[in-house]
């Protein structure tokens, strides 16, 4: 029997959808009276009156009086903010902020009201009336998912208020919602320790047959949901089978009594396991969950690369990127399943972009959404109920094409996330592709890679860090060196240009089995929750892997080592 909830989820998501996709056949209007409201709303503020929101009656009064602000011309407003004083950035209670991972630069608050968080949870129902749609035209079936992110608070500021990572505030405010849509409890989210939460969670999801999906911020935490899922198989079941959670677990005393309150043993569900497990040799989401199943994860950039591993696991299961969005706001809803271009988010702020030719001018001409181009990308700016304006989070998207009026766009990589040994400007994007090629070439998977300098050299060389996938082997390194250098000089003409006067030939790092998970833990330690960890493919910290064990550098014929003669 259908569940009668989820029945009256799907009807209201329908209902956001079908109103989206409405409006984005009236692009302008839509975008003009978002950002009207938007400065009425806050024109009283601190921020509003510094900036005469009052004043503003119109899209291009917009444009020309309100400069474009780094996060650091926040900082003032949100301190106060922190200290409890109302009405500085949003008209509305602060009710959480938002510390953001620091993962790709300085860590960063972002206040949240009930308001504005309620604007973002549109472009969440609407994302789920479009996944719900994809499914059913694939005669799959939406249900409960599997989520393994924290919802544990961090603490509170001076002014008492709560703070932490961006899907926490989100769930505590939406928690009821995410109950319905969780296939495992919420509780199973509180344990402080990370593997025991995913143990929980994955055992809840694991016990029911018709749990229909998986959802994490980035595909490489869906990969760790899986090699949880392999290596701890044996022990869920049994646990399923008697209705127990594993001794071994680090679970706090009252939490562990309230979860297995609420385990309830399962034999058959057990039995089915187990013969899986003798047949396969390991549990996989495809032949634990093999009626309708699909993955749920963030699209663009780095994530192909990552999603070149999911077959193992998934098969042929549809890959959703609900929406492009960061801790400032939502910028884009995906209208389908395995698909990288996403709808601009017409309901969740006002949107302008910067075209290449002036991201180095200080205060630069912008396009409106109408104007873009497609082929070319731009940084995006945000004006948004979060209480930030223009604001230009650093995030270079792609126009793909559009959907009615409004553009379909795919994030590329962060502003600064490249690196360059002499002029050249490789991007992540470039290094993704490139390894992305070179697994399908030779037929190998890595766990991860990044690309770093030389750091004692200049002219620095490039340093291709690989860590082989467990069971993998790369029977041709030198080639391989070869082959990575060739397609990087195919993606990026000014390594090629560089590369023939000035760059070294570049070398193979080869790091031993276990190396990411160091720099895992290290970046937990630095204080990023593990929900939201997201390694570079490319860095010019020149000591990034320095904590990370070799197992072999490989260097191309031409890069010999000098002998006495040739001083």
């Amino acid at each position: 029997m259908a569940n009668p909830t989820l029945l009256l989820i799907s009807l209201i998501t329908r209902f956001f959808r079908e109103r989206f996709i409405q409006k984005t056949r009236n692009l302008d209007p839509v975008q003009e009276q978002f950002l009207l409201n938007l400065l009425r709303d806050y024109q009283n503020t601190e921020f509003g009156k510094d900036h005469e929101f009052s004043t503003i009656n119109s899209v291009a009064e917009f444009r020309q009086k309100m400069p474009i602000l780094p996060y650091a011309s926040y900082e003032p407003y949100i301190e106060r903010v922190a200290q409890g004083e109302p009405n500085v950035l949003l008209p509305d209670p602060v009710v959480y902020i938002t510390l953001t991972s620091g993962s790709t630069g300085k860590k960063k608050l972002i206040p949240t009201s009930r308001k504005s968080q309620s604007v973002l949870r549109r472009a969440n129902l609407t994302s789920m009336g479009f996944v719900q749609q994809a499914l059913k035209r694939r005669g799959l079936k939406f249900g409960k998912l599997l989520l393994t992110n924290s919802a544990l608070m961090w603490g509170t500021t001076e002014g008492g208020i709560n703070y932490g990572p961006a899907s926490v505030g989100v769930m505590r405010m939406d928690e009821r919602l995410y109950k319905i849509l969780f296939a495992n409890p919420f509780e199973t989210l509180l344990p402080a320790d990370s593997v025991a939460r995913h143990y929980v969670a994955i055992l809840f999801a694991l016990s029911d047959r018709t749990t229909r999906g998986m959802i994490a911020n980035f595909p490489m935490l869906i990969l760790r949901m899986c090699n949880y899922l392999e290596r701890y198989g044996p022990e869920m079941i049994q646990d399923i089978e008697q209705g127990t959670i594993a001794s071994w677990l680090p679970l706090e005393p009252e939490l562990r009594a309230t979860l297995e309150s609420l385990l309830i043993a399962n034999p058959k569900r057990a039995a089915q396991l187990r013969q899986v497990l003798e047949n396969e040799g390991r549990l996989t989401p495809k032949s634990v969950w093999p009626e309708s199943f699909f993955v749920t994860a963030a699209r663009g950039g780095t994530s192909d690369f990552y999603f070149r591993r999911f077959p193992e696991y998934f098969g042929d299961r549809p890959i959703f990127g609900a929406v492009f969005s960061s801790a400032e706001g939502t910028f884009s809803i995906y209208p389908d399943v395995d698909t990288d271009g996403s709808v601009l988010s017409l309901e969740t702020g006002f949107f302008e972009f910067i075209p290449e030719d002036q991201w180095q001018v200080e205060q630069p001409q912008t396009l409106l959404p109408r104007e873009v181009t497609v082929g070319d990308r731009y940084r995006i700016l945000l004006s948004s109920y979060g209480g930030f304006f223009r604001y230009d989070i650093g995030d270079v998207v792609e126009v793909v094409g559009f959907y009615n009026q409004a553009p379909l766009i795919v994030f590329k990589h962060r502003t600064g996330g490249m690196m360059s040994s002499t002029t050249e400007k490789t991007t992540e994007d470039h290094a993704t592709r490139v390894m992305d090629s070179l697994q399908a070439e030779f037929n190998v998977r890595f766990e991860d890679f990044c690309l770093t300098l030389s750091p004692d050299e200049f002219p620095a060389r490039y340093l291709v860090n690989v860590e082989l996938a467990p069971g993998d082997t790369l029977s041709d390194p030198v080639t391989f060196l070869r082959r990575f250098d060739d397609q990087l000089a195919a993606e990026n003409t000014h390594y090629q240009i560089s590369r023939g006067s000035d760059i070294p030939p570049p070398r193979l790092r080869l790091l031993k089995p276990g190396s990411y998970d160091i720099l895992r833990q290290e970046q937990v330690e630095r204080g990023i929750p593990d929900s939201q960890l997201k390694f570079p493919h490319l860095t010019e910290d020149r000591e990034f892997l320095a904590n990370l064990p070799l197992s072999q550098e490989v260097r191309l014929p031409e890069d010999r080592q000098l002998t006495p003669q040739d001083v």
